[in-house]
């Protein structure tokens, strides 16, 4: 149809090695229009090593078909950050009728304690060999972090900011990753999604897709439709969260999406999340009034699992 509607792919090749003046420019350009029009987009040329993606991909589905009861054992609800494992049906938001059949596993920055109250602490890791998932998960942890750090760096540029605007939030940045599994489609109940409909809360969010294996929905205001994204190998997904959004004053978007694994195959998919510091508020606009810091917004989100000091919360009122 000539009037499909195809996600931005854009290039960073000539943002990240500029060959001419303006390179950088131009990149910036496409990604803030992207973002002001989808809220998402996709890129090449990014600088993650696709050996690294394809090692990634293998980790996850060793750990994945570990038995349920070794999986468990690393629950993330037992641990104080929101970090290890989290079963089929454990999630589920207003509105939906039943739970996402999606499965996950939860690293973010490795800190050697815990601090109160849990968005730093140690990651928690399965008992399996170390090149079978801790070395290739923590490599792609690394570069996928670089990324997140880089399209941040566009992102504000594509405001108007210099890039140094990110020293005032990014000292210690929570940085998540999330290493999901979708069932095939017919070991799920009818009607149930891999992920429901729901917005990223906060910052930049990079995601790999296992290629060949579609599933990603991106919700498009102006036609009112469900936009399908393609899985191609090499290529990242990117999108913006409601934090971006706010902080933006509404110049970029945070789109609604979903998972459907409509394939009788399981389907992998790694989402890494780059937020900024706990503390930190609007570095964009010191007059927005809205006070709420990224850990007011993760503990809104994700209340169960985090509690900040009573007189964070009243400061921030």
């Amino acid at each position: 149809m000539s009037d499909e509607i195809v996600l931005p792919l854009i290039d960073l090749g000539p943002y990240l090695n500029p060959q001419a003046p303006g390179d950088q420019e131009k990149v910036i350009a496409e990604v803030r229009e992207a973002c002001g029009k989808y809220g998402f987009f996709q890129v090449k040329g990014h600088g993650v090593p696709l050996e690294a993606q394809k090692n990634l991909i293998q980790a996850l589905g060793n750990f994945f078909s570990l038995p349920k009861e070794e999986k468990v054992k690393l629950s993330f609800l037992n641990n104080p950050g929101r970090k290890g494992y989290e079963a089929s049906g454990m999630s589920i938001r207003v509105g939906d009728k039943l739970p996402d059949s999606k499965e996950a596993f939860y690293i973010g920055r490795e800190e050697p304690v815990l601090v109160p109250p849990g968005f730093h602490c140690p990651n928690v890791w399965p008992d399996m060999p170390e090149e079978k998932f801790h070395g290739p998960v923590w490599e792609y942890y690394q570069e996928t972090t670089k990324l997140g750090k880089t399209i941040w760096e566009i992102l504000l540029q594509g405001l108007g900011h210099p890039v140094s605007l990110m020293d005032r939030f990014t000292t210690r940045p929570i940085v998540q990753m999330k290493m999901i599994r979708y069932p095939p489609y017919n070991a799920t109940v009818p009607g149930q999604y891999g992920v429901g409909p729901h917005t990223d809360f906060g910052g930049v969010t990079v995601l790999l897709q296992q290629p060949g294996k579609e599933g990603l929905e991106v919700w498009h205001e102006g036609k009112q439709e469900w936009l399908p994204v393609p899985s191609v190998e090499d290529v990242y997904v990117i999108n913006c969260g409601d934090m971006i959004m706010n902080w933006s004053g509404g110049v970029y978007t945070s789109a609604k999406h979903r998972v459907i694994n409509r394939i009788n195959s399981e389907r992998l998919s790694c989402a890494t999340f780059w937020h900024g510091d706990v503390d930190a508020t609007n570095p964009l606009n010191p007059d927005d009034p809205s006070k709420d810091t990224i850990g007011h917004l993760l503990v809104k989100r994700f209340g169960s699992q985090f509690s900040l000091p009573k007189e964070k919360f009243v400061a921030a009122a």
